[in-house]
């Protein structure tokens, strides 16, 4: 069984410095978290491990500690004045991208567009964004164009982490629905987002079966694992290695892995590490040897 690594995977700067600073607040005294820091069931042990308290950033009462941290996904900016002036010290990990797609909402805002946010409603980062613009649409279908009020500007930004080919077909079709429209789309998806889904490209045409790393509530792992499977590979997302059954390796000649930008790079090596191990116990079995001639032969 051969185990190719994508060329891009894993960890982005924006969590990894997140992750540092959150480690050295939580080393020097106690920390709420306002939310989950970033979408990783294995960060969130490691916090824990830590003393991390969680708390929710819509709730002044859900911190039982004078410092609280708003996490990477970002907060408006009426959230950060509310704690501070409830009298918490704020320490903010928001991504330095996701900064700039609030840049980017306001700027459409001062320019008199009707603002739109492309991104799931309910998403820690999309509700920070819109925090501040109580005007704002958010869409993730056509079906949703519907709420968009009329306008003869419209101003679109995305969440950070969709695959930029979903914004640009959504865009298409608004202007077409709407072609007297003046339609200005600024692009705030990561640069690590991309890079990730264009290196899945060149590992699903090299592999029949893509393991993905992140959380499942991780919104770039989960869509790098449709992308895999539109493409015509069979996706399988996981957490961590232990999730890993030999089973579904049964056969399989060819396994490519990738990783969210969330995923801690210890993740990463041990999953890597165990499919190595499933690779080298498969080649051993006569009984899994003879599985794969026979289901070939069917």
């Amino acid at each position: 069984m051969n185990i190719t690594l994508a060329k891009h995977y894993g960890m982005c700067f924006g969590v990894r410095d997140a992750l540092r600073t959150t480690h050295q607040v939580a080393t020097t005294r106690p920390i709420t978290v306002l939310g989950q820091l970033v979408h990783n069931p294995e960060v969130d042990k490691l916090l824990s491990h830590l003393g991390a308290k969680r708390g929710d950033l819509d709730d002044l009462g859900s911190s039982t500690t004078p410092d609280v941290v708003i996490t990477a996904h970002g907060a408006a900016d009426a959230q950060r004045a509310a704690w501070r002036s409830a009298g918490h010290q704020i320490t903010d990990t928001t991504c330095p991208l996701v900064r700039k797609a609030h840049d980017a909402l306001a700027l459409i805002v001062s320019e008199g567009y009707c603002p739109v946010v492309i991104g799931q409603a309910q998403h820690a980062e999309v509700r920070g964004l819109t925090g501040d613009f109580s005007q704002a649409t958010v869409i993730l279908s056509e079906a949703d164009f519907c709420r968009i009020p009329e306008a003869s500007k419209i101003g679109i930004i995305s969440q950070t982490t969709l695959p930029l080919e979903m914004a640009l077909q959504l865009i298409d079709s608004l202007k077409r629905t709407r072609p007297k429209v003046e339609v200005r789309f600024i692009d705030t998806i990561c640069h690590p987002t991309k890079q990730r889904q264009t290196a899945l490209d060149e590992l699903c045409r090299q592999n029949e079966v893509v393991v993905v790393i992140g959380g499942q509530n991780s919104n770039n792992s989960r869509q790098l694992a449709e992308k895999a499977r539109s493409l015509g590979c069979t996706a399988i997302q996981i957490d961590k290695a232990a999730d890993l059954q030999s089973d579904w390796f049964r056969g399989v000649r060819n396994v490519g892995v990738t990783a969210g930008t969330s995923t801690l790079d210890e993740t990463v090596t041990a999953v890597m590490a165990e499919l190595r191990r499933i690779a080298s116990e498969l080649s051993r079995n006569p009984y899994h040897e003879f599985l794969r001639l026979v289901s070939r032969v069917a």
